[in-house]
């Protein structure tokens, strides 16, 4: 009997050791279920933040062209924005960033002519880049077999399907423009540490599009002329603060490469910007990139968005 009261007391223990682990367990379970469901709330709700910020943004690029004519980095758009709460009956968080300009990079499309062959003009320019910010100018090269519509390989430095299709994983060049500039990674000759020095100066734009002067990098003033040393393009950079400059074709007449002024290849204007927007709401953090395009009637329209890390 004492043997059988024992044998009840172990299994009654061992029932309730099991159904309070299962309790526990489903606790759990549901604590997680439901801290999912508030990330992803979270997330769709900066995302939508992000996303209105767009208007803000759209607003004050209409009023720029509406007070000017150029664009220049003592303007309001390239303030960064300060961290701004988010406080609304649903939602608190805040939200920062900021908006640049994209034709103060190289536009790698611009590579390419008309008829999709490579511009050798265009080419040494971006070879001038590339000096500036001591790479290997090789990746010029290849950029343009990247871009290009024929599967001819730049000599003797270029990189077609032949060899991206033997490594592993393969792949193929596009044979064609760009749209978003981390393609560039995939290039023959370009490793992490290249490809991030590269970044800031370099953007993937429709074809045609000028540098503007007034927001230009350094190492792209210096990519204007062979003859732009880093000690001028920081002079351009100081004498261009305060307004930007008054007269910039007579500024770089002297300086820039004779055969891209057939090109026009500067302007003191832009049409083109990008708007990083973090929201920041609780644990969760978005980050949005969008371009902008400024149409020549002061229309600002939204072509690219990316979540995520440029």
């Amino acid at each position: 009997m004492k043997n059988a009261r024992g044998v009840a007391l172990i299994t009654a223990l061992l029932i309730t050791a099991l159904v309070g682990s299962l309790a526990a367990t489903l606790a759990w379970d549901n604590a997680l279920d439901i801290r999912r469901t508030m990330v992803m709330l979270y997330r769709d709700q900066a995302i939508q933040v992000a996303v209105g910020s767009e208007g803000w943004v759209q607003s004050i690029l209409r009023d720029d062209l509406a007070e000017t004519q150029t664009d220049h980095l003592d303007e309001i758009w390239a303030t960064d924005i300060p961290p701004l709460p988010i406080d609304s009956e649903n939602v608190q968080g805040t939200i920062y960033g900021q908006l640049e300009d994209l034709q103060g990079r190289f536009n790698v499309n611009n590579l390419i002519d008309g008829n999709g062959e490579g511009d050798p003009i265009i080419q040494e320019q971006f070879v001038r880049l590339l000096q500036a910010l001591e790479l290997d100018p090789r990746i010029a090269a290849a950029t343009i077999d990247w871009l290009d519509t024929d599967q001819s390989e730049e000599l003797p430095d270029g990189a077609e399907d032949p060899l991206y299709s033997g490594l592993a994983p393969s792949y193929r060049t596009p044979d064609q423009p760009i749209s978003n500039i981390t393609e560039l990674s995939a290039i023959n000759g370009m490793d992490l540490a290249t490809f991030e020095i590269l970044l800031p100066h370099v953007i993937a734009l429709p074809r045609g599009t000028q540098i503007n002067v007034n927001t230009a990098t350094i190492p792209v003033l210096q990519s204007l002329g062979p003859n732009i040393t880093l000690g001028d393009a920081e002079g351009l950079a100081q004498l261009r603060e305060g307004g930007g400059f008054v007269d910039f074709q007579d500024v770089f007449g002297p300086f820039i490469d004779e055969d891209l002024t057939g090109t026009d290849p500067i302007s003191e204007t832009s049409s083109y910007f990008q708007l990083k927007a973090v929201v920041q709401i609780d644990t969760v953090r978005v980050s949005l990139f969008t371009t902008l395009w400024r149409t020549p009637r002061g229309d600002v329209v939204p072509i690219l968005r990316k979540l995520g890390t440029i």
